[in-house]
């Protein structure tokens, strides 16, 4: 598993936040997101925003036990000033986020709600909490998105711990459901370099899920450039949108991704 630097998870925080701010620079903010129906892009970027600041009170605080939303400033974002407002809110979050976390580290102890109890958890949890919602923006505003190959693998990387994670601890029923006699699913980014290394085999085994970094034959195989497998692997594209390939056993695909996309 590729974990990257505690510094370059702080500093891609606070990127992605820029990016979003730009993706929603003159967009309609009551516009529906098609990937999360039930939110408009004002929505989204105050749950983005929001969460950012949930996180930053934790690490601040050092605190051990978890801080209500209720009890985080400015959580909700402004009531008032419209969409400039709402992107000096985020401007500030972001800038709230890379200082608090300048003033920790990785192994700093902070609560969590896995067994990893760290800021530099916290840190990496929010890089792809804001990337794949920036994504949703993207989509929505109908504008290109691009995520740096190794952000984009690692978050592959985390979301497969994540569902490990909660099919151990019996938190969703729907990863609980991930198991199986050994079946295997393959994903594959076509436009990697071998440096990356970014294809990854899931088996589901009759104790739950596990993966590792390799080639192999599976009984599907999602392939295709490297972004739009993780679009596809969060249910953010469909598989059949044509920029994706699925060989084999699409009903497994299928299963995984509607068990899988919790959160």
């Amino acid at each position: 598993m590729t974990i990257l630097p505690y510094e370059r998870y702080r500093t891609e925080v606070a990127a992605q936040l820029a990016s979003l701010r730009t993706t929603l620079d003159g967009a309609d903010l009551s516009m529906t997101v098609p990937t999360c129906p039930d939110w408009t892009l004002d929505r989204l970027a105050r749950h983005v925003g929001g969460a950012v600041r949930w996180v930053e009170l934790h690490v601040r605080t050092r605190t051990t036990e978890n801080i209500p939303d209720s009890e985080v400033p400015g959580f909700h974002g402004p009531e008032e000033g419209g969409a400039a407002a709402l992107d000096a809110w985020l401007a500030e979050t972001a800038e709230m986020f890379d200082a608090t976390l300048r003033g920790a580290d990785a192994d700093t102890p902070v609560w969590s709600w896995t067994g990893e109890a760290t800021a530099g958890f916290w840190a990496r949890r929010m890089t792809h909490e804001v990337a794949i919602h920036r994504a949703d923006a993207a989509l929505a505003v109908g504008v290109p998105y691009e995520l740096a190959p190794e952000v984009a693998a690692d978050a592959v990387d985390e979301w497969l711990d994540i569902v490990r994670f909660v099919q151990r601890v019996a938190a969703d029923e729907r990863a609980v459901a991930l198991r199986g006699d050994g079946r295997t699913l393959h994903l594959h980014a076509t436009d990697a370099g071998p440096e990356l290394a970014a294809e990854w085999t899931i088996t589901l085994g009759p104790d739950g899920v596990s993966w590792e970094r390799r080639h192999t034959k599976a009984d599907v195989a999602l392939r295709g450039p490297l972004t739009e497998v993780l679009l596809a692997f969060y249910r953010r594209r469909p598989v059949d949108s044509g920029r994706v390939e699925v060989l084999g056993d699409r009903e497994l695909l299928e299963f995984w991704l509607e068990r899988a996309s919790f959160g």
